[in-house]
């Protein structure tokens, strides 16, 4: 799973979506279900942040339940997001996703970071 995330979100490599299933279910609210529109809308994304990245920080899995912890940001100049995507696998396919996404703030009222 982190070979597909680092090619396809750190290599803007669209080929890497083989891994996605046609029917793919997607409950982020912004990106629409199946392989096609998936690919349609990252293809748009990358095209207009070229400079998108998200470092892997951790991994795990569960039966068929995939996590993964990245930092994203769309550039230097940009604030990174911390975020949790969970990858339902089957078959070697991904077939559904959710996410959570949250600011890293300039400030923070402990010495931990989020990563």
């Amino acid at each position: 799973m982190t070979g597909f995330y680092d090619r396809f979100f750190n290599g803007h490599d669209i080929a890497a979506a083989e891994v996605i299933g046609d029917d793919y279910i997607q409950h982020n609210p912004h990106v629409p279900d199946g392989k096609a529109p998936f690919v349609d809308y990252f293809t748009g994304f990358f095209a207009e942040n070229p400079d998108a990245r998200a470092r892997i920080v951790r991994s795990a899995a569960d039966r068929d339940l995939v996590w993964i912890h990245v930092e994203s940001t769309n550039g230097d100049k940009q604030p990174a997001d911390a975020i949790v995507d969970i990858f339902r696998v089957e078959d070697g396919k991904i077939v559904e996703h959710w996410d959570v996404i949250q600011p890293v703030p300039a400030e923070a009222a402990n010495d931990n970071t989020m990563f």
